[in-house]
């Protein structure tokens, strides 16, 4: 499978740590040049020294993807460095505060909107023209079983990612004739921050194991990321991969 997306150029948006790091390392693993961006601008620089370390290319960018300003000059750097953006994936996200849907502030509220939602939207609206200027590319969103399921406790992280979808599909319908691919990914209980923090709040309670009885590893996710931005999918758009071992079969 080497070399699936080989001198292609990568931009993932929450590369810091999890499943952003780790898609980051395959997308450079299988050939591309890789832009990181996030706002943890220590553990950013580290995915990049990995991926240096393994032999591929890579250069990090500070970015917080719900200021539209800072999105715009994430894709501008991506071109002047590397001359065009092949494949996005827009990972950036945060699981806010655990409550009932009563319980949940509005500042919860409005901060996950901002970043989950409204974030992955304004990496869209400067992706997809740079993208249209050079005839394709693909996209791949971030969303999570939360998107299609709902997840006690979790009432603004489950409207931002059910959100998500949508607006891939949108996408997706807008676009398929400029031979652009949009598409979400969609995580189950995966080996990360997040996912930890959640299993410890007592409103989860046995929520997030799946039924093959394991967390996924970041890496499992990576790999359909990737695969998903391969010429390997090149039939594939408007669609939301669960990986989730099972959980929205139930």
């Amino acid at each position: 499978m080497s070399g699936l997306v080989k001198d292609k150029v990568a931009l993932v948006a929450g590369g810091a740590v999890g499943i952003g790091r780790a898609t980051a390392q395959i997308f450079a693993r299988e050939g591309a040049k890789v832009v990181v961006a996030d706002i943890l601008v220590e553990e950013g620089q580290e995915t990049v020294r990995l991926i240096k370390e393994a032999g591929g290319e890579a250069m990090f960018v500070r970015c917080d993807v719900s200021q539209g300003s800072g999105v715009k000059a994430l894709v501008d750097k991506t071109v002047e460095t590397y001359g065009r953006l092949d494949c996005a994936f827009n990972n950036a996200g945060i699981e806010g505060n655990v409550s009932s849907t009563a319980d949940c502030t509005e500042e919860n509220w409005d901060s996950i909107i901002a970043t989950n939602l409204k974030g992955e939207w304004l990496c869209m609206k400067y992706e997809i023209p740079q993208m249209l200027k050079q005839g394709g590319g693909v996209i791949v969103n971030t969303a999570s079983v939360g998107g299609l399921v709902g997840l006690p406790g979790l009432s603004a992280y489950c409207a931002s990612k059910g959100g998500v979808v949508q607006l891939t599909k949108v996408a997706a319908l807008e676009y398929a004739k400029s031979n652009i691919r949009v598409n979400a990914i969609c995580p189950g209980g995966v080996r990360t921050g997040m996912s930890k923090r959640l299993a410890k709040q007592p409103q989860m309670g046995e929520t997030l194991p799946a039924p093959m009885r394991r967390w996924a590893k970041p890496e499992e996710i990576g790999e359909a990321v990737v695969w998903l931005c391969s010429d390997a999918a090149s039939f594939v758009t408007g669609h939301a991969m669960a990986a989730d071992g099972g959980f929205v079969a139930q």
